[in-house]
């Protein structure tokens, strides 16, 4: 099964890509997509859509999960997460993926083993588990992948726990 994971914003839209190969799960693909300050929120959301599409198309996903928005003190700036997340969902049903959203302690959690990790914990995990040279870069990319291997662990767990 390939997974999309998505990490959504509206100046950066972390996304990577994780399948099982031989039992091991492994990243096809992971990066950003950015938007410019200077655009319209409009024209920012329409990037998002259409590089998402464009994504789509190329690594063909069975299945794709989200950041849940979490809310903190900036109340604009999970409004405008809001409406990142809005975009990509709206993609994700146009083209009939499944999505799973997970909360940002649940892909910690999953990630790393403890809910509360700090940022450099998920991705030094998300490097060991996906065997990469280096922590990916930009951040974003790799709270993608933490997101991507997040739903991997649970659609894992889910399918064992069928077998019991």
């Amino acid at each position: 099964m390939r997974i999309l994971g998505l990490d959504p914003g509206t100046a950066t839209v972390g996304y990577g890509i994780v399948e099982e190969d031989n039992g091991q799960v492994v990243a096809v693909g992971f990066g950003v997509i950015t938007t410019s300050p200077e655009d319209a929120t409009g024209r920012r959301l329409q990037i998002i859509y259409q590089e998402l599409d464009q994504l789509l198309a190329r690594y063909r996903p069975d299945a794709a999960a989200i950041e849940e928005v979490f809310f903190g003190r900036n109340i604009t700036t999970a409004i405008s997460v809001g409406q990142a997340r809005g975009v990509l969902l709206l993609a994700l049903a146009n083209a009939g993926i499944p999505v799973a959203e997970y909360s940002p302690p649940k892909i910690k959690e999953a990630v790393s083993g403890y809910g509360k990790a700090s940022k450099e914990q998920v991705q030094f995990m998300v490097q060991n588990m996906l065997a990469l040279n280096e922590i990916p870069r930009p951040d974003d990319a790799a709270d993608g992948l933490a997101v991507a291997l997040t739903h991997y662990q649970y659609q894992r767990y889910e399918s064992l726990a069928r077998l019991e």
